[in-house]
């Protein structure tokens, strides 16, 4: 096919799971490579039944989980496979973020081919790495740098910093030799790092995109209050000046920039905040670093702890938490003076905990997809058994439906892509050709 293409093997009409390859002439560069959180996935593996190590893009190409892109897998990765293996014939991997529908099949990709990605990203994954069983494989990792190009053949690709709900997100600016096209990866307008959103928008403003790829992951039916940072400040503050005894909560884990918040508002209502192992072993491994320079640390920053949920054993990076880590026992009777964040994974310690009746519960993290959310029903009956108070109080990593329509028709593309959405045809902003893209179809850089 002449001319350059963009092919979306993920990410549509499901949310998460992007996979964008773009192709211009003999060069091929690839963005994100993450699994999806569609309920296909669901309908073959769940928890602990997952795809087999030793074969693991046998077991996804299985079910169409992944797609068949000669040139890509690593030998190793497609053992058993019907996928011939191939030498390396994509030239780059760009990651915009380091959540895991966005970076968690990398590890399955060949160690030639070389993935770019922001500094704080990388630090990101090697935390990851270091405290849990996701693996990312060896690269050739490339950092970037905040508008400098980086050129593969004829594809010229400019990063641009987003605000989103991890820090040291990238959106993409990418020149081929038929036109332009902007991919937002996933990204806000209403976060602490608001202006970087917008400086990437005027970036891709000023180049006349031919091609625009956006996130909808708040397009069609949204529960959620679109609320910034500062207002969910506002209202942990509430709660906390309202509570005269334990406080507890729960948020994304490597949300950072909420960490800091309910730290903050935990110290300006005089308790002190307490966090899990595993937070804390992020905490320290990021803080220093330049993209992360208000971040607490535990044994430096006052009223920072760490809570020390009993194990039969503890991991060597967990060790230089737990001489000074508080047990249930000082929680239960210290209550009144701490604000405890707890995982979902750990609600047992609340058998332990016993906090008082009504005592509150701060959930800072995304509402369910869907009201037949399994993890949702599990929480309620938690906080009912213990007769918790919950409040819903979270600020989007994602752009509202309104503000992706007024981006859209501000850019005015000639044809807008919708993907990272299960509703990509209740979107519909003037002045562009909105595709609801198919998975697996090259569609040209600025239309027939």
């Amino acid at each position: 096919m002449p001319g350059s293409t963009v092919t979306f093997h993920g990410g549509v009409r499901e949310i998460g799971g992007n996979k964008l390859l773009i192709e211009d002439g003999p060069d091929r560069v690839l963005f994100d490579f993450g699994p999806s959180f569609a309920p296909r996935y669901k309908e073959f593996y769940l928890n602990f039944l997952r795809p087999r190590p030793t074969n693991p893009v046998e077991d996804l190409l299985e079910f169409d989980l992944i797609p068949r892109i000669p040139g890509l897998y690593s030998r190793e990765a497609l053992h058993g496979s019907d996928l011939p293996y191939e030498a390396p014939r994509i030239h780059a991997v760009f990651l915009t973020h380091a959540h895991f529908d966005h970076a968690g099949y990398l590890e399955h990709i060949d160690p030639e081919i070389p993935v770019y990605l922001g500094p704080d990203t990388k630090t990101l994954l090697d935390t990851i790495e270091s405290s849990g069983t996701v693996r990312y494989g060896t690269h050739p990792w490339t950092l970037l740098t905040p508008g400098s190009p980086v050129r593969i053949g004829n594809i010229e690709v400019r990063p641009h910093p987003v605000d989103h709900s991890i820090p040291g997100a990238y959106g993409y600016v990418v020149h081929t030799s038929s036109g332009t096209l902007a991919y937002t990866g996933d990204f806000r307008q209403h976060g602490p790092r608001a202006e970087l959103t917008e400086r990437f928008l005027a970036a891709a403003a000023e180049d006349a995109p031919a091609a625009f790829v956006t996130e909808g992951t708040r397009v069609g039916p949204d529960p959620r209050r679109n609320f910034s940072e500062g207002t969910v400040r506002s209202e942990v503050d509430r709660v906390l000046q309202g509570s005269p005894d334990l406080v507890l909560g729960t948020c994304y884990p490597r949300d950072i920039d909420r960490i800091v918040t309910l730290y903050e508002a935990a110290r300006d209502a005089d308790r002190a905040f307490v966090v899990s192992l595993k937070t804390a072993f992020l905490l320290t491994s990021v803080a220093g670093r330049p993209g992360f320079p208000r971040v607490p640390v535990p044994g430096h920053t006052p009223d920072l702890y760490v809570y020390g949920r009993p194990k039969r054993r503890y991991y060597k990076w967990e060790e230089p938490f737990l001489d000074a880590a508080l047990d249930a026992d000082y929680v239960r009777t210290h209550g009144r003076r701490l604000f405890l964040m707890l995982e979902m994974m750990h609600f047992p310690e609340l058998i332990d905990l016993r906090p008082p009746k009504d005592s509150p519960f701060i959930y800072s993290m995304s509402e369910p997809f869907s009201e037949e959310d399994l993890e949702a029903e599990v929480l309620q009956n938690w906080l009912e058994h213990f007769q918790l108070r919950k409040h819903s109080l979270h600020a989007s990593g994602h752009c509202s439906a309104p503000e992706l329509v007024s981006i859209a028709q501000h850019l005015r593309p000639a044809q807008t892509f919708p993907i990272h959405t299960d509703h990509p045809d209740d979107f519909h902003p003037k002045g562009t050709t909105v595709v609801s893209p198919e998975k697996g179809v090259a569609y040209p850089i600025g239309g027939t």
